[in-house]
């Protein structure tokens, strides 16, 4: 669809702001450019289109030179969005976008067809604008205005789409309709779309390539995964950001961490005493917050959290969604949902073990409740057909340091393991298989971190940190495990 060759150019010919361009677009690809301010974002846009005259290379579209379409083909074959709009005269919104299709009238609008109304009227439709059709321009939010310059381009039709900040002035609503709308079209109907972005994360969301820019020439261009590189970016940028999976889609996003950091608290480090054991749960709230992982009935997953609940429920609990009701008991006793973590045990929580460990690779602390009423062998679950009921050893693990996500990963695996070992010393076991149980059908694990020295780039079982884990959680379980058995009477 469009072929850029060693394409150079500018304002001024002596001085090109764009050197030695080159890149390939397929017909039905959405492209976006990337760069910081002044990388010749705008500028690329304006050489590809003709605004401003190439001082080398070419530019080729479906295989023919751009030089060799006419003024009304080329605008048949290619629509452009600048970032910036002049006004000369007052126009409606309708007759903004009717403009878009001027390329197709044998004189100024004198032949206007059935095809240019439905034209029209459906790119109104898809930009959301159609019930302002009859207002000027001058009397719609700048994010109206901008949403009336993508229907006029769409207007066009044609195969080939130049966008400059196409979301500019939108709210993030307004941002996800045209984006998806622009989306449609390229899936659909083969639209081809080359785009310049501030956004990255927007970029990376809906692009199928993206394209680095950096003082005039190409840094980078691939898929968003091979572009949006952590090192790649600060160095283009200039800045310091953090690369991260997006939680639904297989794209990546990017965050900025700033310079200046708000002052740290004194008291950084988490310790046994802060743990407070109620009637219906046990908490722990920190006065900072933790970098969290977990597979806790709320708020699973990787976050930073405050607060931390483990609450004790009736063997016999049901709810038809846990989750919801879960998140109404944390709001009744005046915890923040979204600031905090919960499970939930059928182990009273007066019975729960908390200890502290330390060694010369740091300090932890350690909390378990361990009722193993629903103990389940991992490797003879396959031959149950029960549903899971509330039983649950949920583990919680408090490191007082840094550490990476692979390193939380591991402190995963690592408590994990040491809770196994601890079911096997015990004796404990699956009651319908008579095998040594691996845990119970509705386990949590917890690993929160301070994210303060000292700094572990590894947690596994034979790192200074996995070890402490590892022999925390062990014995830790291990207590737990005693203390249910003399709760049921075993002991």
């Amino acid at each position: 669809m469009l072929i850029v060759n060693q394409l150079s150019g500018g304002y001024d010919p002596r001085k090109p702001i764009i050197k030695n361009i080159s890149f390939t677009v397929d017909r039905g690809q959405f492209v976006g450019i990337l760069g910081p301010n002044g990388s010749g974002k705008s500028t690329l846009i304006k050489v590809i289109s003709g605004i401003l005259t190439a001082t080398s290379g070419t530019v080729l579209i479906d295989g023919k030179n751009r030089e060799d379409y006419t003024t009304k083909e080329l605008a048949q074959k290619m629509a452009i969005l600048p970032q910036l709009h002049a006004h000369a005269f007052s126009h409606s919104v309708r007759e903004t976008v009717s403009i878009g299709r001027y390329p197709y009238q044998n004189s100024w609008f004198q032949t206007w067809s059935k095809e240019d109304e439905e034209a029209v009227t459906t790119a109104m439709e898809q930009t959301g604008i159609a019930q302002f059709k009859d207002q000027h321009l001058e009397f719609l939010s700048g994010g109206e205005q901008q949403r009336t310059f993508v229907a006029q381009a769409l207007a066009q039709r044609a195969d080939l789409l130049l966008l400059d900040e196409p979301t500019n002035h939108l709210d993030i609503e307004h941002q996800r309709k045209l984006m998806d709308m622009i989306r449609h079209e390229v899936v659909n109907n083969r639209l081809t779309v080359i785009s310049i972005f501030h956004d990255m994360n927007l970029a990376s969301l809906y692009c199928d390539q993206l394209l680095l820019l950096e003082n005039g020439q190409i840094s980078s261009m691939g898929e968003p995964h091979e572009v949006l590189k952590e090192k790649q970016v600060m160095e283009v940028y200039h800045t310091k950001v953090s690369s991260y999976p997006h939680p639904v889609l297989p794209k990546p996003q990017v965050t900025l961490i700033p310079e200046l950091q708000e002052e740290r608290q004194r008291t950084s480090k988490i310790t046994a005493q802060q743990i407070k054991i109620r009637d219906e749960f046990v908490e722990l709230q920190t006065s900072f917050p933790l970098k969290t992982v977990s597979s806790a009935v709320h708020n699973a997953g990787f976050g930073w959290f405050q607060t931390f609940i483990n609450r004790a429920v009736n063997k016999n609990y049901m709810a038809e969604d846990a989750h919801e009701e879960l998140k109404q008991y944390l709001e009744k006793y005046g915890f923040s949902p979204s600031n905090t973590v919960a499970m939930m045990t059928a182990v009273a929580s007066k019975h729960v073990v908390v200890r502290e460990f330390s060694s010369t690779s740091g300090s932890i602390v350690v909390a378990v409740t361990a009722g193993v009423g629903n103990a389940v062998d991992v490797s003879k679950a396959y031959e149950r057909s029960e549903k899971p009921h509330i039983g649950t050893i949920n583990t919680w693990v408090f490191v007082n340091g840094t550490l990476t996500d692979e390193s939380f990963m591991q402190a995963m695996i690592t408590a994990t393991e040491a809770k196994v070992k601890a079911l096997a010393i015990e004796n404990i076991q699956d009651p319908v298989s008579k095998t040594t149980a691996t845990g119970t059908s509705t386990d949590s694990v917890l690993i929160a971190a301070t994210q303060r020295e000292p700094f572990f780039e590894y947690a596994g079982t034979i790192t200074g940190i996995g070890k402490l884990i590892g022999r925390g959680v062990f014995e830790t379980t291990c207590i737990a495990l005693q203390e249910y058995k003399r709760a049921k009477g075993v002991l």
